[in-house]
């Protein structure tokens, strides 16, 4: 393999031969993400029966993994560093040594009778000072389809890999022998490692085929890696979407929000407003690197350059931008067929027909009472497909945020949205979330968990010295964004949620922007600045306003004990500036 041909980076030439040596591939194939190339794999695929294509949606296919194979295994997720306390307590931790130990064993001939096709990206707009080059090396062709629509992939980013990259080795972890037919979807579920090394930015995934596990541009580096780069550097990576909100008259204003996996990233991120005249426009829907700029404000580019998607509950109601970017060139992954070559899903707004296939493969029977599609499945398409994409998701030097919301999904205690009263008040509401879990990761759904800024299954490093990266870029800033809490999710005494979510969400981002333009009107509360009466513009809704912002004292004072206990786990790495809040909020709460 004339590696020197395809690229004069040495570094890189001699990684990828060391893997070709480790894992043994029946064939080596360099990636240059033309059209080409994806119709040719795709139709491998679609050969061997793991890609089936979609007559109603053009160039679309859907798929489908192991079904024990469906979402992130954050209980097989490592962050591997010298020192045990610098992973901090909230993640799986394992010696490094150890570790690439383990690694050597498992990737040793992995590949033999495969492809290994070798993957180069940018994880950011190319050319920007802020992105980040990667080289993901797979036997997954799934992989192949789904980082070129994910990632700026190939022979533009191939041109500007010069010097450092991020490597990542992936392998499915099912090697063929001579004349053995592959399955369509293989994996090792009994040996599967997501394992990150922060300390030299590399990662090594094996024996899963699933997208968070597999796409090793996403969690892994988007966020696991990359956050442990921007606490060295200056910088964030967060779990969060962007999005431009322009009013009827006046300036575009930027906004991020966190919000734990499958709970309305996407559907914030592509709002279509019931007000008339707002305007929202999609910069990204899950994942934001943001740095200070030079005139004192943060700025945030999307490092991807796609939607991976969760299908369920998408629909033109809850979000049909979403709705209408899937139409075509997408892989779906984990969903429901229709007799007649299309996709179906809970949630997508219509009753299921006669005959449907699972996302099993099999005929479904609505009498089990099993979902069709899984609860995690997933739709995979370019960002540009979207009807409300912005150009300013290339701007290689960002947007500047205005305002950073940090969301949960709670059916009691947090209000609809409340405002900090300043920076390290607002870091002290994103290191206090606590969401109710979804399908998105294994393990069981609906339960409380503490999940700060929802980075929990995604902070590459100790939590309590991110929490203090977070206060001390507040420090830097001369115009930091202002922070709000939000909840869609709170729910009456009947069970039934208080607010109508989707499109009326455009409301809270109203008084947001009337908040960061200086006019909208506030109360003050002991969780933060909440709307007052009349500053919500409710219009023709029947909402009711007491509840939706009710500070129930006697849960505050629960939900307090409660934090006292869990900030403990970071022991002398919690910052002081945070106790500090903790206190303040007691005092509040026992006024």
């Amino acid at each position: 393999m004339a590696l020197n041909q395809w690229t004069r980076n040495q570094k890189l030439i001699r990684w990828v031969e060391e893997q070709i040596a480790l894992c043994q591939p029946a064939k080596v194939h360099l990636c240059d993400g033309s059209a080409e190339e994806f119709d040719a794999i795709a139709a491998l695929m679609v050969a061997n029966g793991s890609l089936i294509p979609l007559k109603k949606r053009p160039h679309s296919f859907r798929c489908h993994t192991h079904p024990d194979d469906v979402a992130r295994v954050e209980e097989c997720t490592f962050i591997c560093t010298k020192n045990m306390e610098d992973a901090g307590p909230t993640n799986n931790w394992h010696d490094p040594q150890l570790m690439k130990k383990k690694l050597q064993s498992l990737f040793a001939n992995c590949m033999r009778g495969r492809t290994m096709y070798v993957i180069p990206y940018c994880m950011g707009p190319i050319g920007s000072p802020y992105a980040r080059l990667g080289v993901e090396i797979t036997d997954s062709p799934y992989v192949v389809l789904n980082m070129q629509i994910m990632t700026r992939m190939g022979a533009d980013a191939l041109k500007h890999l010069t010097g450092d990259f991020v490597p990542g080795l992936h392998s499915v972890g099912r090697p063929l022998n001579p004349g053995e037919k592959d399955g369509p979807w293989p994996c090792n579920l009994d040996h599967r490692v997501i394992a990150h090394f922060p300390e030299e930015s590399s990662i090594y995934s094996f024996g899963s085929g699933y997208g968070g596990n597999a796409l090793l541009g996403k969690k892994c580096f988007a966020l696991r890696i990359a956050s442990a780069l921007g606490q060295k550097e200056g910088w964030l990576a967060e779990h969060m979407l962007i999005l431009g909100l322009t009013p009827p008259e006046g300036q575009k204003i930027y906004i991020a929000a966190s919000f734990p996996s499958a709970c309305g990233k996407t559907n914030l991120a592509m709002l279509t407003p019931s007000l008339p005249g707002w305007r929202v426009e999609c910069l990204g829907d899950d994942i934001a690197w943001m740095h200070r700029g030079a005139d004192g404000r943060l700025y945030a580019i999307n490092p991807e350059a796609g939607f991976f998607g969760v299908a369920p509950g998408t629909s033109m109601r809850t979000n049909p931008n979403a709705m209408k970017t899937i139409g075509h060139h997408t892989i779906f992954t984990n969903v429901a067929a229709t007799e007649d070559g299309d996709v179906w899903w809970e949630g997508i707004g219509f009753s299921p027909p006669e005959k449907l296939i699972s996302w099993r493969g099999v005929p479904w029977n609505p009498s089990e009472e099993i979902p069709a599609a899984h609860p995690n499945s997933r739709f995979t398409v370019s960002a540009k497909q979207c009807p409300i994409y912005s150009s300013d998701m290339e701007n290689p030097q960002g947007v500047p945020i205005s305002a950073i919301l940090v969301g949960a999904r709670r059916h009691s205690v947090m209000p609809l949205v409340a405002e900090s009263f300043h920076w390290n008040h607002g870091v002290f509401l994103g290191a206090s979330i606590s969401s109710e879990t979804t399908a998105a990761s294994s393990g069981q759904v609906g339960y409380l968990r503490h999940d700060p800024f929802a980075m929990l299954p995604f902070c590459g490093y100790h939590m309590g010295d991110y929490f203090a990266h977070w206060v001390e870029m507040g420090q830097r800033l001369k115009h930091p964004p202002r922070i709000y809490s939000v909840n869609w999710f709170r729910r009456g005494v009947d069970g039934q949620f208080l607010w109508p979510g989707f499109g009326e969400n455009i409301r809270v981002l109203k008084w947001i922007y009337e908040r960061v333009a200086g006019r909208g009107g506030a109360v003050h509360s002991p969780i933060g600045l909440m709307p007052s009466f009349d500053s919500i513009d409710c219009g023709n809704l029947s909402v009711p306003f007491e509840p939706l912002f009710s500070v129930d004292r006697n849960e505050w004072q629960k939900e307090v004990q409660e934090l006292e206990s869990y900030f403990q786990l970071f022991g002398s790495r919690f910052p002081d500036s945070l106790a500090h809040e903790l206190r303040q909020l007691k005092q509040r709460i026992c006024e």
